[in-house]
């Protein structure tokens, strides 16, 4: 059975912003279609194009995104434009079909200390290559 969501980003204590990117990450491999609003910032679906790249079937018009589940991702070399898409697509791509690459690691660095070596203590198959 096919699932059908909306997610709307609102100020505390509704759906915070700040998890927007990851939820469309997870939501791209999702059963179903997910409708996710961004009420709060024009500009928060940068790392969408980059899921594009690894297989996602997501639209964006002005502040939604139609995100339509897909089987699976692929890998791709994607770049991180902002910190939060930086994670999302990190996460993306640990559930991707082959090798991913995440560039401009900066962005995740300044907002999640260690974030590869957490990752990697989960269990994740992740390692930083030198710049």
């Amino acid at each position: 059975m096919r699932s059908n969501r909306h997610i709307e980003t609102l100020p505390f204590p509704g759906f915070p912003t700040d998890l927007q990117a990851q939820m469309t990450s997870l939501n791209a491999t999702a059963d179903g279609a997910c409708i996710l609003t961004e009420n709060l910032f024009e500009t928060r679906f940068k790392h969408v194009p980059e899921l594009i790249r690894m297989g996602a079937d997501i639209t964006v018009k002005d502040r939604t995104a139609l995100i339509r589940g897909v089987k699976r991702l692929h890998g791709a070399t994607v770049a991180s434009e902002d910190l939060r898409g930086g994670a999302a697509l990190t996460l993306a791509a640990l559930s991707a079909e082959g090798k991913s690459q995440v560039l401009n690691l900066s962005h995740i660095d300044r907002g999640y200390d260690g974030f590869d070596l957490k990752l990697r203590a989960l269990g994740a198959n992740i390692q930083r290559l030198p710049v």
